[in-house]
């Protein structure tokens, strides 16, 4: 079964705010099985358009990373975070098929 994914973009316009939800997240993320995968580490941005933090996170599979997505405890940490970044979030299912 293909994993699940978030991949996402953030401008935090607020740090100290930001951090509040930072922590609060983590509830969600161990409660449905999150791995950070990228976490805003050095990037170039050789096409299109791009933010100050780029992230992906694992889920053992699509479902369950919607399920992390709608959960309360991650909808109260996501309220922390509104007004203080810009984020452009996907939820994107993984791929098992062929490698060329």
């Amino acid at each position: 079964m293909p994993k699940g994914y978030w991949i996402g973009r953030v401008e935090v316009t607020d740090p100290d705010a930001y951090r509040l939800y930072v922590a609060a997240k983590a509830t969600a993320f161990a409660k449905y099985g999150a791995r950070f995968l990228v976490r805003a580490g050095r990037y170039e941005t050789p096409e299109g358009d791009s933010r100050s933090r780029n992230i992906v996170i694992e889920f053992p599979d699509y479902a369950t990373a919607l399920a992390c997505w709608d959960a309360p405890e991650y909808q109260e940490a996501r309220a922390l975070r509104l007004g203080k970044a810009v984020c452009d979030l996907v939820i994107v299912e993984g791929y098992d098929g062929p490698q060329p």
